[in-house]
């Protein structure tokens, strides 16, 4: 069942977008040496190259930093029209060590169980690695969904209590019952990926209309609840963490806000060198002409 499990997360990261993302996905992989780049987000199910395109560049060798990933803001023009996108970059056996539920980290597997597109690759092993990758953070996700979720549900049951159960142990803010508008959104992509997850997974269940009950011995339910109380504990000083080195590593971090007060304010904000060099020393003075203009209007 494991290739099976295989095959299908392989249809679903040859999804198809649009050549100006495949374009800009490449152009970024390239100058960063990656071997592969995943494709996520909103605008991979709208099909948009409006606002900002998310992506995951996976890097050869081995990973260089602790603190995972690196962070960077890029913009590119593709026939005419600029392009945005947020690019996370991080070594492939990293991704892969954390997909598997390896590391202290949460967000790769529960982040990839949702959908993503495999838009550039170097080469055919890497592809299978990072098929593998995907895959692995499926099977990860489904066996803490049948941990914490109900003794009998149908597959939504227990996608909602594995999302619950992740928001709440990440340092960000979700709107209530974001859990249902992910599955309601992604439909396609969950329909029967559970079962065969648990199938890959080794985790027997009984199937009857829409309803499943997976089968777990009281000592493996405990042994993956310890697994992830563990992994909850240190959910948000993790991603505090993160949030610090962010603040002084992201790259492109003042162009990104400046876009970003502008889309949702209508108030430019001129981008200086001492700016760009210095965003958080920056921020009080551009967010007080902001205001100020947006009064003044």
């Amino acid at each position: 069942m494991t290739e099976t499990l295989r095959h299908r997360i392989g249809q679903q990261l040859d999804a198809a977008v649009a050549p100006g993302v495949a374009a800009f996905a490449a152009h970024l992989a390239e100058d960063a040496g990656a071997c592969a780049a995943l494709f996520y987000g909103s605008n991979l199910r709208t099909g948009e190259l409006e606002g900002v395109l998310d992506f995951y560049l996976l890097l050869p060798g081995k990973q260089r930093e602790r603190i995972w990933p690196r962070v960077s803001y890029h913009e590119w023009q593709h026939e005419g029209r600029i392009l945005r996108a947020k690019v996370a970059r991080m070594a492939l056996s990293t991704f892969e060590r954390a997909a598997r539920g390896d590391s202290r980290d949460t967000t790769i597997w529960a982040r990839f169980v949702q959908p993503s597109a495999l838009v550039w690759v170097e080469g055919d092993r890497w592809r299978e690695r990072v098929i593998g990758a995907v895959a692995d953070a499926a099977r990860t996700a489904a066996r803490l969904a049948a941990a914490l979720g109900p003794e009998s549900g149908t597959a939504a049951d227990f996608w909602r209590a594995l999302f619950r159960a992740t928001y709440r142990a990440e340092f960000r803010v979700e709107k209530p019952g974001r859990e249902d508008s992910i599955l309601a959104v992604n439909a396609a992509h969950f329909d029967g990926l559970l079962p065969l997850a648990w199938q890959a997974q080794g985790i027997p269940f009984a199937h009857e209309g829409d309803r499943l009950a997976p089968h777990l011995p009281p000592g493996e339910r405990r042994r993956v609840l310890r697994w992830w109380s563990r992994r909850r504990r240190l959910g948000k000083p993790l991603n505090v963490a993160r949030l610090l080195k962010a603040s002084t590593t992201f790259d492109g971090a003042a162009r990104y806000a400046a876009w970003k007060i502008e889309r949702h304010t209508g108030v430019p904000v001129e981008l200086t060198p001492w700016r760009e060099r210095h965003p958080v020393l920056a921020a009080p003075a551009v967010l007080f002409r902001v205001w100020r203009e947006r009064g003044r209007r």
